[in-house]
């Protein structure tokens, strides 16, 4: 049994080891009050922008590190020589000038990013509230460091090129879903679904044994003639990989938090599998929903609209068009709406122009029930401090009742709050898909 458990605890040691948590791990409050100081920005603007710029470069060195054989040697040269100057020890002092450690490291952000260095600079600071030049000089500061922290792994478990392309291939999915809502699109400067990386993570699960010899060579030789042994291995870790994906609770479970069609009796709304019922589109970061059949909605007014009949609108008109259907005054988290069609602006409470028709049907319905109140929730993914997501979210359901007003509805009909990361619609909270579900605005009828 020697040769499998040997291959068995190679793969389960890149799968436990995270290396954004790693990173994030040397970033002490004393060195984030340092940071602070030293740029003379406010620390929570400090923390925030870190919350982007850590997996911003760790994506960075993935893309870089897996795009070629080349590009995994440049990375594991650069990582081990930064490990080895003792930069990890050295900390405290890595902004007071010593080692210059700030100029090489917008030095080796010019190597891993080219000339999109100063694109994500822009966007990070945007996003952060930070200037640019604090974000480069954080971004200077967080290379270093996840190299050296990356170059102590390779170190340590003696990994070669092809070791380390495997190592940052098991990283990618961690480190893109810890960017913070806001700052999905930097996804795109570090590939898209064609790039090295997922072909990489393509060919482990199709070939594990060609992509062994990379780092196992003897390995390899010493498991011929035991074939029926390894193969028995193989079918276990497929059976483990079913069950991992498959047998645990995860987004499809159903939520207390949307709505999907009307019941005849005075309950609320049956909830929804809200992980069946759409997309996750990597290039906006935004989560698209799959609205169903179109159907459309006759207004007492005269105005009609075509909407999905599950989407946003259906689901409202059909609510306060039912009498039998009252609002649940005891409990307030039933029977909030996820506004399917809505997103902001990167970084930002501004919607986007795709937003206005969604916004505006609501409006038209809201218009046509006079004695209607509701109530908009702002949410977001569990990344960054609890502090921050509160205020953006507020800012963002915010900014929707504002549109809602300036398109006819009364103020005192309408109101706001800010739940950060309370009330996930996706409790996992541990993938893209899952996180872009729970950046979202709601809406509650409060009144009828």
């Amino acid at each position: 049994m020697y040769i499998p458990v040997l291959f068995l605890t190679l793969k389960f040691t890149y799968m436990s080891f995270n290396l954004l948590d790693a990173v994030k791990n040397h970033f002490s409050p004393d060195l984030v009050a340092k940071a602070s100081s030293y740029l003379g920005e406010n620390e929570n603007v400090v923390i925030k922008a870190l919350t982007g710029i850590i997996p911003a470069v760790m994506g960075g060195l993935i893309s870089k590190g897996t795009s070629s054989e080349g590009g995994a040697r440049e990375v594991l040269d650069m990582a081990r020589n930064a490990n080895r100057s003792g930069i990890l020890g050295g900390l405290g002092n890595i902004l007071s000038g010593e080692g210059d450690w700030i100029n090489k490291g917008a030095g080796f952000l010019s190597t891993i990013f080219g000339d999109r260095a100063s694109n994500i600079i822009s966007t990070i600071a945007s996003y952060a509230g930070i200037k640019n030049s604090s974000a480069s000089s954080l971004m200077s500061l967080a290379a270093p460091v996840g190299l050296g922290t990356l170059g102590k792994y390779s170190e340590d478990n003696n990994l070669d090129s092809g070791g380390l392309m495997h190592f940052l291939s098991s990283q990618k999915n961690a480190v893109m879903a810890a960017l913070p809502a806001g700052l999905g699109a930097l996804g795109g400067f570090f590939g898209d679904r064609t790039t090295n990386i997922d072909r990489d993570i393509d060919r482990d699960r199709e070939t594990v044994t060609t992509e062994t010899r990379t780092y196992e060579p003897e390995v390899v030789e010493r498991r011929s003639g035991m074939g029926w042994l390894w193969t028995l291995l193989l079918l276990i870790l497929a059976a483990l990989a079913i069950w991992y994906f498959w047998g645990r609770e995860g987004c499809g479970t159903a939520t207390d938090r949307d709505t999907t069609a009307m019941d005849t009796t005075d309950e609320m709304i049956t909830p929804v599998e809200t992980g069946s019922m759409g997309r996750f589109d990597s290039a906006s970061g935004n989560y698209i929903y799959e609205v169903g059949n179109m159907v459309t909605i006759n207004l007492a007014d005269g105005k009609t609209m075509q909407v999905g009949e599950n989407s946003t609108e259906n689901k409202l008109y059909q609510f306060l068009n039912n009498s039998n259907v009252t609002v649940d005054t005891m409990d307030k988290t039933k029977g909030w709406i996820t506004l399917d069609r809505v997103y902001f602006q990167t970084g930002s409470s501004n919607l986007t122009a795709e937003s206005e028709t969604q916004v505006q049907n609501i409006a038209d319905i809201l218009s046509n029930f006079s004695n209607a109140t509701a109530k908009l929730g702002g949410y977001t993914d569990n990344t960054g401090s609890e502090e921050a997501n509160k205020r953006i979210s507020g800012q963002r359901a915010k900014s929707v009742l504002d549109k809602l007003v300036d398109l006819g509805i009364q103020s005192g009909r309408l109101e706001s709050e800010g739940y950060g990361p309370e009330h996930p619609v996706c409790p996992g909270n541990d993938t893209p898909e899952c996180m872009a579900q729970n950046r979202r605005v709601d809406i509650r009828v409060t009144g009828k």
